[in-house]
Order: C-alpha cells, then sequence, then structure tokens
C-alpha cells in the first residue's frame, strides 16, 4: 500500500518536471540553432573570407554614406576569430559634388581588424591597421557649413572631424590634403611611414608638407612620438615646426590621443618680422609690429584654443598676458588681456599706421615722409576693413609707460570692442604729466566710407611738466591746462578721417603763473626782457588769468576761435589756423600790453611751415614797417623820435575770463566790462590788417590749406 501511493507521488511530480522542461528544451535548441548558424555564417565567411560580399558592400556602404564607395580588387569581409577582419584594395568614397577634389578617400590597400564589442557600442577601436597609399582629401565648402568627412546626409551640417583610435599598425604613403576656403586654408601633408605594435609605436610618426593660408605660402613638419604611450588612449607627444618665411612658430606638447585635439596642451614658441602677419593666418587683424619673439602656453579645450602665460618682446617693447581664440557660428572671435610694462614710443607708432619697418630702420625720424615736396607726419595707412569684418574682438591693453625722451604719458588703459565691423576704444585712458586723458573713439566700417569719431578730454594738467621739453619749468610754474577735442570724419586711415573732420578743439588754461621768459619772448618787449635779465629776475613769474587756445574744424581746415590769453600785464591774441589736409600751419600770434612799454616790437609773430617742419617768424611785416618808420624818423627829426615807432601806450583790453574758461566761441568772448570783443574773430583763416576776416580772404586761404 505505502509502495503504491509513493509510485503515484513520483508519477505526479514527474509530469510537472516535464512540463517544465519542454520550453526550456524548446529555448535550448533554438540557442544552439542561432549557434549554429552563426557559425556556419563564420564559417563560410571564414573559408570565403567574404568576398562574395563586396558588392552588397558596396551598395549598403554607398547608400548608407549617400557617396559612391567602390572597391576596384580584392574584397574581404570576415570574423578573425571574433574581430571583424575588413581587407579592399584599391577602394575609394567619393566627395560632394561641391568638392574641389573628387574622391575623399583612397587607398591602394587597406587591411584593418575592428574590435566587435566597442562597435557594437558605436565606438571604433581598431586592433591593426595596414594602410598603404592612401590620399585623404578633408574640405570644408565656402559657407563653412558642410565638409566632407559628415557623411550621410548632403544638407547636414558638418560636424567636427572623429578618427578612430589605432592600437597597431602601419601606414605607408598617405597624403592628406586639407581645404577650407573661409580660412583661406590650404595645406598638403604627406606622413612618412608609421609603424605601431604591441599596443605602441615602434617609431615616430614624422609628417612634412606645404601649404599656403590667406595666400601665405608655408612649410611644415612634426613628429607625433609616444615611446611607452598606447596609441589608443596615453597621451602623446607631438613637436611641430612651420615656416612661413616672416614667422617661424614651433610646438611641442601633448595629444591626449593619436587622432584627438581637445585636451591637448602645448608649449609655443613664435618669432618674426611683423606679429600682424602671423595673426593673419587665422583671420584675425592686428596692428603691425615691429619684429617679435613670444613664447606662450597652449591649450585646447574644444571650443577655444588658449594662450596662456604669453611673454616676449615686440621691437624695444615687453608684452605679456593671455588671449584666446574660438569660432562660434564659424566666425572667428578674439579676447585678449595684455599687459606692457614699457612700450618705446618707437613701437606705439605702428598701431596708428605707422610703418613698422620704415621705424625700424630710420626710429622716430621714419614717421616723417616727403610728399609732394612737403614733410608728412600723420599716418596714412589704410584700416584693413576686409579683415575686420570677419571677427569680433573683446581686448584689453594695459601700459606702464611710454619709453620716449621727454614723452610724459603713463598707465595706459585701453578696451577694445570689435562688433561686425564697429570697432570702438572705449574708454582709453593715460596719465600725461600727472593730468588724465580720456579718449573715446568709435571706427564704423559698416558705413560706404569708413566714420570715425574722436572724442578726448584732458583733466586739468600742469603746464610745467607738460611743456618741460619746450623749456618750461615747473619750478615758478603753476599754471595748468585742460583740453576737449571732439572730430568726426570719413576715411579708411587717420590722416584721411582728419583731413575731413568736422568739430572743435579747446586747451583752457585757468589762472596760474609762468615764467616770465616764456611770455616776453612771445611778445618780443625788448626793454621789459632786457631790464628782467639785467635784475636777474628772468624766472620771476606772470600771472596768467586765463586763456583758451580754441579751433572750429571744418572739412579738415582748423580756424582759430579765438586764441585769447589773458595775463596780468598783457593780452595775447591769435588769428589763422592749420590743415590735417595738407597739414600747413597758418597762425600769427600778438601781444598787446596792459601797462607802458618801451622798446616794444608789439607785433604778430608767424607760425608757418608744417605739422613735421614749424617755423617761427618774429620778422613781421608790421615789424619792418615799424623799424622802416623809426629809421626815417630818426633821420627826420631826432634820434629820440625813432623811439617812438616801438612805445606800446598799454591799452590792451582785458578779458571776461568766464566765456573764456567755458571754452566758448569766439563770438561769446567778452571784456572785462562786458563789452563783446571786436579783436579775436569768429572762428575763420583769414585775416586782415584790420583784424577782420573778408569772405575773399577766407575762400583764399581755405584754397591755400589745401593746395600745400
Amino acid at each position: 500500500m505505502d509502495m503504491a501511493h509513493s509510485l503515484a507521488a513520483d508519477e505526479t511530480g514527474a509530469q510537472p518536471l516535464r512540463r517544465r522542461a519542454g520550453p526550456l528544451r524548446i529555448i535550448g535548441r533554438i540557442l544552439l540553432g542561432v549557434v549554429l548558424v552563426l557559425f556556419v555564417a563564420w564559417l563560410v565567411l571564414y573559408i570565403t573570407k567574404g568576398r562574395f560580399l563586396k558588392h552588397p558592400f558596396e551598395s549598403i556602404a554607398s547608400r548608407t554614406l549617400q557617396r559612391q564607395v567602390s572597391v576596384g580588387g580584392d574584397f574581404n569581409l570576415y570574423f578573425d576569430p571574433l574581430n571583424l577582419h575588413f581587407r579592399a584594395e584599391d577602394m575609394a568614397i567619393a566627395n560632394p559634388r561641391w568638392a574641389r577634389d573628387r574622391r575623399f578617400f583612397a587607398a591602394r590597400r587597406i587591411d584593418a581588424r575592428i574590435a566587435t564589442v566597442p562597435l557594437l557600442f558605436g565606438r571604433r577601436v581598431i586592433r591593426t591597421l595596414d594602410l598603404a597609399n592612401a590620399t585623404v582629401a578633408p574640405e570644408w565648402d565656402a559657407r563653412h557649413r558642410h565638409n566632407t568627412w559628415t557623411f550621410g546626409d548632403p544638407e547636414r551640417k558638418g560636424e567636427p572631424m572623429q578618427l578612430p583610435r589605432i592600437r597597431r599598425g602601419i601606414v605607408v604613403g598617405t597624403r592628406i590634403a586639407y581645404r577650407d576656403p573661409q580660412m583661406q586654408l590650404a595645406a598638403d601633408i604627406a606622413v612618412d611611414t608609421i609603424r605601431a605594435q604591441d599596443t605602441r609605436f615602434a617609431d615616430e610618426i614624422r609628417f612634412h608638407g606645404d601649404g599656403a593660408m590667406r595666400r601665405q605660402p608655408f612649410t611644415l613638419s612634426g613628429r607625433l612620438m609616444s615611446p611607452n604611450e598606447t596609441v589608443s588612449g596615453g597621451r602623446n607627444v607631438l613637436a611641430l615646426h612651420v615656416d612661413a618665411g616672416h614667422s617661424i612658430l614651433d610646438a611641442d606638447g601633448t595629444l591626449p590621443g593619436a587622432t584627438e585635439l581637445a585636451g591637448s596642451e602645448f608649449r609655443v614658441r613664435a618669432h618674426g618680422a611683423n606679429l600682424a602677419l602671423l595673426f593673419d593666418f587665422i583671420g584675425i587683424a592686428v596692428p603691425p609690429t615691429r619684429s617679435y619673439r613670444l613664447t606662450s602656453s597652449v591649450t585646447y579645450d574644444g571650443i577655444w584654443w588658449k594662450a596662456t602665460r604669453l611673454a616676449g618682446t615686440f621691437g624695444d617693447s615687453d608684452l605679456a598676458g593671455s588671449l584666446a581664440v574660438s569660432a562660434p557660428d564659424n566666425r572667428m572671435r578674439l579676447t585678449a588681456d595684455l599687459r606692457t610694462r614699457g612700450l618705446d614710443i618707437v613701437d606705439a607708432g605702428p598701431f596708428i599706421g605707422y610703418d613698422p619697418q620704415r621705424l625700424d630702420k630710420l626710429g622716430a625720424k621714419g614717421a616723417v615722409r616727403q610728399e609732394g615736396g612737403h614733410p608728412r607726419v600723420l599716418p596714412d595707412a589704410p584700416l584693413r576693413s576686409a579683415e575686420l569684418a570677419n571677427f569680433d574682438a573683446d581686448v584689453r591693453y594695459r601700459v606702464g609707460a611710454i619709453k620716449g625722451r621727454n614723452v610724459p604719458v603713463s598707465q595706459i588703459d585701453l578696451t577694445l570692442l570689435l562688433d561686425h565691423s564697429l570697432l570702438k576704444l572705449a574708454p582709453v585712458t593715460a596719465l600725461v604729466a600727472g593730468g588724465r586723458l580720456r579718449a573715446d573713439v568709435s571706427v564704423d566700417a559698416r558705413r560706404p566710407q569708413v566714420f570715425t569719431d574722436y572724442d578726448i578730454r584732458l583733466s586739468p594738467t600742469p603746464m610745467g611738466k607738460l611743456l618741460a621739453r619746450f623749456g618750461v619749468a615747473e619750478s615758478g610754474t603753476t599754471g595748468t591746462l585742460s583740453a576737449r577735442i571732439h572730430l568726426a570724419g570719413t576715411g579708411d586711415s587717420l590722416r584721411r578721417s582728419l583731413a575731413t573732420s568736422n568739430g572743435r578743439m579747446a586747451f583752457i588754461i585757468p589762472a596760474g603763473t609762468m615764467w616770465t621768459r616764456n611770455i616776453q619772448l612771445a611778445e618780443l618787449d625788448v626793454g621789459t626782457f632786457i631790464q628782467k635779465m639785467f635784475e636777474k629776475k628772468l624766472k620771476e613769474p606772470v600771472q596768467i588769468n586765463c586763456g583758451l587756445i580754441g579751433f572750429t574744424v571744418r572739412n579738415g581746415v582748423a580756424a582759430a576761435d579765438p586764441i585769447l590769453i589773458d595775463t596780468k600785464k598783457n593780452v595775447i591774441l591769435g588769428r589763422g589756423g592749420f590743415s590735417f589736409a595738407s597739414e600747413a600751419l597758418d597762425l600769427s600770434l600778438r601781444a598787446d600790453a596792459k601797462t607802458f612799454s618801451l622798446f616794444s616790437g608789439q607785433s604778430p609773430v608767424a607760425v608757418n611751415g608744417y605739422f613735421a617742419a614749424p617755423g617761427i617768424n618774429p620778422i613781421s611785416p608790421q615789424l619792418l614797417a615799424r623799424a622802416g618808420i623809426a629809421v626815417g624818423g630818426g633821420l627826420a627829426l631826432s634820434p629820440f623820435a625813432a623811439l617812438l615807432a616801438f612805445i606800446d601806450p598799454g591799452d590792451a583790453k582785458a578779458a571776461a575770463c568766464g566765456p573764456v574758461l567755458a571754452g566758448a566761441h569766439a563770438r561769446a568772448m567778452r571784456t572785462d566790462k562786458g563789452k563783446p570783443r571786436d579783436d579775436v574773430g569768429n572762428g575763420g583763416t583769414g585775416k586782415s590788417e584790420s583784424g577782420k576776416r573778408s569772405p575773399q580772404e577766407r575762400r583764399e586761404q581755405a584754397r591755400t590749406f589745401r593746395r600745400r
């Protein structure tokens, strides 16, 4: 009975086991079948080397890449044993129709074993590679929207190049032809034989080539050295040498991988004749310089190329700081923070348009040129409007001091902003002889004609320091000078913009003192000058009540508006003007005494010549006329009668200082009695014997300025 129950129980338990075993057996058989099919497929591929897949491969690859893919010779595609073994002879991948080269890739032989498991996850790891006589033609289109290495949809935006990682292999006779129309870059690079084994390079990867960037030819050579690093993940040492004739660049550093730039670090050394030529390679226009020599640490984070710890020289000046370059939305952008401890005055010249080579050869004299028989000093180098349209910039530049004879300028702080051809220097600040200068300059190259606006302010500045080079000493001089210059003109150079400018210039002198010698020489008061010289009071201060040297500028011609300086003993008046177009000077200064004086010339002193070669002529027609009268009187009457021509009765009208200190125009000038002045003109350049200008004189004066 017990045995019967036991057998029944066993039979009952076995039935569920058999029911559970049925599905497992089916799954096992399916898996076994799949494995068997895979094995058969693997075996067939291994035996046939997958040669029969040649045409399907060409068809599938062409549809996937949307490029014509062809294999002209032998073809293998199989698993060996687990890695995918791919071999093709005379293989080619076509380029898009817009590309310069017909084929993007061509090789006499390519033999690669590709890691299968990483490939399933989208990672391309080539365990071995044998590449012979290959040509690769990476290229961007003219709009920099599409490139030849982004496959698939032809309208797809170009993506960064991502090369596979290579663990071991040999590459023989490979040539790379790179083109970028927007950067105006073309380079043909030959890669020497590459050998790698046991996941390490046995030899250095050497390459050399030539090309041109923005029509500037160059040659390059380099080595990728990784004696103990894997190509697949180690950091590789790169050495690069670029020779553009006028610019030499050497770089050495590390790459995260042989085919990766993001995360790279380099130490760069560059030297050449002109720093502007180096920046031309990347499409950024900077002011020209004298010869330079720079070193810097350069890194790339995938977006920005950053140069830090920048140090070196240009000409006789030092340079340090950092800068970064990127191309968001395919538009170049430069940011920089630069410093110079001592800027040589000659090195500052190219910043405003002087020829650096001429300055290098002649020094400061190189700023002056002979044109049309006359000296010219205003620079005429054209603004590089086309290059400025290609990039944006945000630059800060600080200078400790200007190195030059009697140049009292220091602590310059400049901010430059460039946004789609609108360049602003706002602000530029500096210390000038103890005063503070601020300039805001706007250069608008968006217009058909470049338009420049200059707005310059000088806070009260000690004249003793400012005019030290002209013989004015601080001792005994307490006067100050403040200024405001606001001009605007068209033209693509400093000279042309000033030659067409309109605006006003005003230099204001509040109450103060100055050496007597300077005032007396200006008025040619011979009697007082000799008297003070014998009394050893040559440096006795003269009280200045107020002064204004003002000019109204119309179409590049500046007319005195007014020149009026009121001192304790005299009133100095000026007429005439100058021309930015011809750089000609035509001014006369006259001092009228407030007190009686003997032996006084009391005639205008002419300031003539040109900006680069001014002249002073104290022998005026009025002075000669007085001398003639004196001689005639002395012969006809008596020697004492000759003195009458040089007596100054001292009837000069003192100035009301309110309008003077406000920098007002000539028409607003008043005497200290409140009456309008009739001796300061009204902003014209013409002069008549009576001191009033006629329309004909003004027209003739303007024509003379422009001709000269």
